[in-house]
């Protein structure tokens, strides 16, 4: 095979970037060639002679394109139908390579009844990747009394759908349900189980609060997903972290049992005071994901490259960080061939700068933490492709 690679001309070699790639266990000074769309070979010294383009990434971090697994991206004119075909998702290709990002998940804004709009309008016209959770709710995120019809939340419909798109969806989502009821979760959780399928679980609001400790031992599986992991709604919402600031032990012994935990940072769903704490007693996000929409884009969440510049800034590694954004959420959703550089894989690629400064984060709350690097998106390949390239370090 490496003899093959050498022999070929390839049509973009990055040359001299640190190439941190978690699956592969790469986390150094290599070059990564590319040709016919595809990862071509990864080495220390690829002649440049070899390349129709070569791309000088110098200082640079070369890394698999980011996976963010918590967004909403079915975008409409429809304003009264919130995230499901309406304005308050957004137009994928607009916010995905400007991040570093090359494959968005979106969470549960269509559900059985309007995914194939969906799929038309927003997955097979998007440059970048678009896969999906799809809702237990037929509607999808209409908003309103569409998302707490309990009646429409059929799993056997839900999980006939999957099947019929195993391509795109990826999962099953629950989402923003209010009241002290299990049964939204167990329909969603019987989706799951039917199509072989994740089950995403924004836990919604319930007064008193549903427990989270038997939602994560007796509803979920191994492999089922928490999203808004460092949310804190105290009076609706149970929270990871308790008053006196320690975790809660059945959170350790959830994620040791298989359950995933997911940023969805989202508009409202991150608090310095649950995350913090939560990372420095040793518990921490399976998945960095934005939840993106217009409510989080201008917002303290702005987009997956901020976001991942927080978690640096509360002290993760960029190693951490990279693997939490690229090979965690491809093994969370089944998609070994994402989320990596391996050689024969799509070329979904990432290339970061560290400015060194002196940068402000906030959370949802406005509270404020003070960092001093934040990862910047040079430049993103999408299958092969140049779709991104921030100071022009392709150009001639």
């Amino acid at each position: 095979m490496s003899g093959f690679a050498m022999a070929q001309t390839y049509s973009i070699i990055i040359k001299g970037g640190h190439v941190i790639d978690p699956k592969n266990k790469i986390d150094g000074v290599m070059d990564v060639a590319i040709g016919d769309g595809k990862i071509a070979l990864v080495a220390k010294d690829i002649d440049a002679k070899e390349g129709k383009k070569v791309i000088d990434a110098g200082g640079m971090y070369v890394t698999p394109g980011i996976i963010d697994l918590h967004t909403h991206v079915y975008y409409g004119t429809n304003i009264d139908q919130g995230l499901m075909n309406g304005p308050n998702s957004v137009a994928p290709d607009a916010f995905s390579f400007r991040a570093g990002v090359t494959t968005f998940v979106d969470a549960g804004s269509s559900g059985w009844r309007s995914f194939p709009d969906f799929k038309r309008q927003s997955i097979d016209n998007s440059q970048t990747r678009v896969l999906a959770f799809l809702n237990i709710v037929g509607e999808g995120m209409r908003g309103g009394s569409y998302e707490q019809t309990t009646k429409d939340m059929d799993a056997h419909k839900t999980a006939s759908v999957a099947r019929t798109y195993p391509k795109d969806i990826v999962g099953i989502k629950l989402a923003h349900y209010s009241g002290h009821n299990w049964a939204p979760t167990d329909s969603a959780a019987k989706a799951g189980r039917l199509a072989d399928l994740p089950v995403m679980v924004d836990f919604g609001t319930s007064n008193p609060p549903l427990s989270i400790e038997e939602l994560f031992m007796k509803h979920l599986r191994p492999g089922d997903i928490f999203t808004h992991a460092y949310a804190y709604f105290p009076e609706t919402r149970e929270t990871v972290v308790d008053e006196n600031g320690k975790v809660k032990p059945f959170i350790f012994a959830a994620q040791k049992r298989g359950i995933i935990f997911d940023v969805g940072h989202g508009g409202g769903s991150f608090r310095w005071s649950q995350a913090i704490p939560a990372i420095q007693q040793g518990f921490i996000a399976d998945a960095i994901s934005s939840d993106l929409h217009t409510g989080s884009m201008n917002s303290a969440m702005k987009d997956m490259a901020n976001l991942m510049s927080k978690f640096l800034c509360m002290g993760l590694s960029v190693q951490d960080v990279i693997l939490r954004s690229t090979w965690n959420p491809a093994k969370i959703i089944k998609r070994p061939e994402l989320g990596n550089l391996s050689v024969g894989t799509e070329a979904d690629v990432a290339i970061f700068s560290i400015s060194k400064g002196d940068f402000g984060f906030t959370d949802i709350n406005g509270e404020k933490r003070n960092g001093s690097q934040k990862l910047v998106a040079e430049l993103t390949i999408r299958a092969g492709k140049i779709v991104w390239d921030l100071n022009g370090i392709s150009a001639p």
